[in-house]
């Protein structure tokens, strides 16, 4: 029945595919990511089999992993190595990268997680969050795991990483974890990281997740899990600067990308902003999470986002901040812009209910800022709502902007707002009573464009990182 369901989401892809030919931005290759391919030659290269591994898909291979990388470790300050995963279904356990290493597998490889949570081991929990994010203390670490690296590259000629999420799934579901369920990948306080051309199946809980990072790159990915998976996220940059994320295609049981920074007060210590974020040419539908999220996790702040030509189909929600009373934080100067929708439920959301807290210990006084939040040029088809867009009651959120907005909405009441200060133009259906006066002529400078964009950041990120590389 897997295998059955797998083939009729892979369908899907290529009917949407297929669809969207026409659209130059779905197959156009990058102009500011393909940096990366540059990085990917080592003058030192090993394959996992050299260790003993064996890819049968039953034989545990986690010390052939470890040996391997532990080998490779001695080429770091030699310019790198390269370690070769071949056609095979590579069972394992957790294991650690290293600095400059490129991890690359066949079309044919498959790395599979292992079954037994004692192949994953339990790590501190993230200091902000305090705790883990599902249960309290530590945390399961990810399959494929490293921190404080500089240089890591994760690709291949689209192999498989596939966590076998399955039985998590349950675990969670019977509320019998001991420990929050792992990644499937999460690399920590690291730099330079490219993560490309790769597959991603079944994740236990978020999949691809670079925390306290910079410089980061997630390019031509495909990340697929069931519908009814639970947390299966996507891409989640937390607390994180500098990322760029394009050409990839999603479909999950949660949001397909969300952008954190910290939760409640723990957030708000760490105080690790989320910043500059890039999403571009991005496809993918889920029934239980959004397009793309940010938050509710947000304390340590988010800001600079850029997202373009994205594409949802047959999804709960496209474009939702999630938010709350005792999050502190602030989410400010967001811009995106060419959205396609058909059969989404709710088009542009603003939750500010979402309220799970780590602990008693949160400042309920601790209110979100939430500011100059702009959604330009969108389509959509067959939608239920055009807008839940609340605010918190004592805590407006200000400058939100919606400009060249056309959607074929099939409920009675297509926008419900409050607590939300802005402006819009040609809008349809008519946008809510806070939102109907005019961007122009008065109002232009009040939303957040990506002409501000480039003049006030423009230079450090295209300078100082993209092309960098």
């Amino acid at each position: 029945m897997e295998c059955c369901r797998q083939l009729v989401v892979l369908v899907d892809v290529l009917l949407v595919l297929a669809f969207c030919g026409h659209i130059a931005w779905t197959v156009k290759a990058s102009s500011e990511c393909k940096q990366a391919l540059s990085r990917e030659i080592r003058p030192h290269s090993v394959a996992i089999t050299e260790f003993g591994a064996v890819g049968d898909g039953v034989t545990l291979n986690t010390k052939a992993f470890q040996n391997a990388i532990f080998y490779l470790n001695s080429f770091s300050d030699k310019g790198g190595a390269k370690l070769f995963v071949p056609a095979g279904r590579w069972l394992t356990g957790s294991f650690d990268l290293i600095s400059h290493l490129t991890l690359w597998l066949d079309k044919d490889a498959v790395i599979l997680g292992s079954d037994n949570p004692d192949d994953w081991p339990v790590v501190d929990p993230l200091p902000s969050y305090g705790r883990g994010v599902e249960l309290p203390g530590g945390r399961h670490r990810s399959l494929i795991y490293g921190r404080n690296l500089t240089d890591v590259i994760i690709t291949g000629d689209n192999g498989t990483i596939d966590g076998q999420g399955s039985v998590w799934w349950n675990w969670f579901k019977r509320k019998t974890l001991d420990y929050t369920r792992p990644h499937l990948v999460e690399l920590m306080n690291s730099t330079g990281v490219v993560i490309s051309n790769l597959t991603f199946l079944n994740s236990p809980f978020w999949t691809i997740h670079p925390v306290y990072c910079s410089h980061v790159i997630v390019q031509n990915v495909t990340i697929l899990a069931p519908p009814d998976s639970p947390n299966t996220d996507g891409i989640n940059p937390d607390s994180s600067n500098d990322v760029c994320i394009e050409d990839c295609y999603i479909s999950t049981g949660d949001d397909l990308i969300a952008i954190k920074s910290g939760w409640d007060e723990y957030g708000i210590s760490f105080a690790r902003p989320s910043t500059n974020i890039i999403i571009r040419r991005l496809i993918g539908h889920n029934r239980n999470g959004s397009g793309i999220a940010i938050g509710s996790e947000m304390s340590g702040g988010v800001s600079e986002v850029y997202a373009e030509n994205l594409y949802f189909f047959y999804s709960s929600t496209a474009i939702t901040i999630k938010t709350a009373r005792g999050r502190g934080g602030y989410v400010r100067n967001i811009y995106i812009l060419n959205v396609t929708l058909v059969g989404v439920d709710t088009a542009i959301r603003f939750d500010s209910t979402f309220s799970p807290h780590p602990d008693d210990f949160y400042d309920p006084n601790a209110l979100p800022v939430i500011e100059r939040i702009t959604i330009k040029d969108v389509i959509g088809n067959n939608i239920k709502v055009a807008g839940l867009l609340k605010g918190i009651e004592g805590d407006t959120f200000h400058h939100v902007c919606l400009l060249n907005i056309a959607l074929t909405v099939t409920s009675g009441s297509p926008w419900n707002c409050s607590y939300i200060q802005g402006y819009s133009a040609m809008v349809s259906p008519e946008t809510c009573e806070p939102l109907k006066e005019s961007i122009y002529p008065n109002h232009s400078s009040d939303c957040y464009h990506l002409s501000n964009h480039l003049r006030s950041s423009g230079n450090q990120n295209k300078g100082s990182w993209l092309h960098s590389w």
